[in-house]
C-alpha cells in the first residue's frame, strides 16, 4: 500500500471517571491493535491513545472506534479522534501562552464542531468568574486561575455550549504532542 500512515490521537470522554466505566489502558491498547493500527501508546487513565492508522479519515475512525469500543465494553463512549497536524495546531494557536507553564490552570476542550456565533454568545454570558475562555474553530481554550475543580463556569460550559465536547489540562495535550511525535 503506497498510502503513507498518519498519526492520530482517540481522546475518550466518561471512562475511569470516580471509579466508573473501567477500562484498562492495556486493553484499550489490544483493542487498537487487533483492529490493526500501529505504535499504539496510551497516556494517563481517562483514555488518550495515540495511533497510525493507513486508512481513513478522523471522522471514519472516529466510527470505527465507538463501534468497536462499545463492542467490547458494553457501553459508550464519546471519541474524539484528531490527527497530528490538529494537536500541533491546538498548541501554536494557544491564546494563553502565559501560562502555558501552569497546566492545571490551562485546558483545552476537543469539541466536535465549531459553535455558532450564538452559541458562542450565550457562554460568554455565563463566564462571570475568574475565568476566561476563546475558541479556535473545534477548540475551546479555557484558563481556570483557581483551577478547574473550583471552576463554577468549567462546570456549566459544557451545558450551556451544548457542543459535545472533552477536555485536557495542558499537561495532557502536551505529552500526548510528545507521545505522537516520536518516531516509530
Amino acid at each position: 500500500m503506497s498510502e503513507e500512515e498518519k498519526i492520530f490521537v482517540a481522546l475518550f470522554s466518561g471512562i475511569n471517571v470516580g471509579g466508573n466505566r473501567i477500562v484498562k489502558m492495556a486493553e484499550l491498547r489490544s483493542l487498537f491493535e487487533k483492529l490493526g493500527f500501529g505504535d499504539v501508546a496510551t497516556y494517563v487513565q481517562s483514555g488518550n491513545v495515540v495511533f497510525r492508522s493507513a486508512t481513513g479519515d478522523a471522522a471514519t475512525l472516529t466510527k470505527q472506534l465507538e463501534a468497536a469500543f462499545e463492542k467490547k465494553w458494553g457501553f459508550h463512549s464519546r471519541i474524539m479522534v484528531r490527527d497530528l497536524g490538529w494537536f500541533e495546531r491546538l498548541v501554536a494557536d494557544n491564546p494563553y501562552p502565559e501560562v502555558a507553564g501552569e497546566p492545571t490552570k490551562l485546558h483545552v476542550y476537543a469539541l466536535e464542531r465549531a459553535p455558532t456565533p450564538e452559541e458562542t454568545a450565550r457562554l460568554s454570558q455565563k463566564c462571570t468568574g475568574p475565568e476566561s475562555f476563546e475558541i479556535r474553530d473545534d477548540v475551546l481554550y479555557l484558563h481556570a486561575p483557581d483551577g478547574l475543580g473550583k471552576s463554577v463556569f468549567a462546570n456549566l460550559m459544557p451545558r450551556t455550549l451544548k457542543v459535545p465536547c472533552t477536555a485536557r489540562n495542558w499537561r495532557t495535550v502536551q505529552a500526548l504532542l510528545e507521545l505522537a511525535g516520536r518516531d516509530g
